[in-house]
């Protein structure tokens, strides 16, 4: 899908460095599709089981609550050392319990007893993200992607994958902290949830598969025609290493992308 109907946005240089990039990685990765990728309540609490952790032990935390304690209620009156234990393939179990604890209590307290997170569809983007920020455990990148992914709102988050591509390409301040650089790279881009989304994720898939933290795979990088860490290293990106670039993700050769 064709991007261009944002082209007016581009009204300075960092703003057209991050439009180029997220045209270039649109193309080299492919638009994704919007359908949410887990529950409303389930983003929420991987989310906060995933800090730190890997992705499977993450999966493998939840899915071991679930067992031990059947479902949010049941979750919710768990004693906090036995949730802490069904969890203990997360970072921090002692810690994540009774936040996730005190995360379902505030839920189930402002829906007058159920838990759903879908009242935040009808809040504005402003309120949501102070509602959710305010609890334990949640910050701007748990309550970014929960608005984002699950109820589209036109909000950004940024992990350090993201953070990493923005600060290497140019666009966003090496001092620039991940928190700071939510509102800094959302002011870039149109207030579009669908371009956002796909900003997100490719970039988020980019700081994975390429441009890594260590020994970037800058060969690869479709962004290397305007990239100052390619320009620092490298030099200018010459016609014959634009050519030798590919120009999408070849899933067969280079495996398939992550969630």
């Amino acid at each position: 899908m064709p991007f261009d109907k944002f082209a007016v946005h581009k009204d300075s240089p960092a703003a057209e460095k991050a439009w180029a990039d997220h045209e270039i990685l649109n193309a080299f990765y492919g638009p994704v599709p919007k359908a949410p990728r887990r529950t409303p309540m389930r983003e929420l609490i991987s989310t906060i089981l995933s800090h730190r952790t890997t992705h499977a032990d993450e999966e493998l935390a939840y899915d071991r609550m679930l067992e031990a304690f059947g479902d949010w209620p049941g979750v919710l009156a768990a004693p906090t050392p036995d949730l802490a234990h069904a969890i203990r393939t997360t970072r921090w179990p002692d810690t994540q319990a009774p936040r996730i604890q005190e995360v379902l209590r505030r839920i189930q307290a402002e829906t007058g007893g159920s838990f759903t997170l879908d009242f935040l569809a009808d809040w504005p983007v402003e309120r949501g993200m102070a509602w959710l920020t305010d609890m334990p455990g949640i910050g701007l990148k748990t309550a970014s992607l929960l608005l984002l992914f699950n109820y589209r709102k036109p909000v950004l988050p940024v992990d350090a994958h993201v953070h990493r591509v923005a600060q290497r390409v140019g666009f966003l301040g090496p001092k620039v902290s991940v928190e700071k650089a939510h509102s800094v790279l959302l002011a870039l881009l149109p207030p579009d949830a669908e371009a956002l989304f796909n900003f997100h994720k490719h970039n988020y898939w980019h700081g994975q598969q390429i441009c890594f933290f260590l020994r970037p795979n800058c060969p690869r990088c479709p962004l290397k025609g305007f990239c100052n860490y390619y320009q620092e290293h490298y030099g200018e990106a010459t016609p014959e290493a634009l050519a030798a670039t590919p120009t999408q993700w070849d899933s067969n050769a280079w495996g398939k992308l992550p969630h």
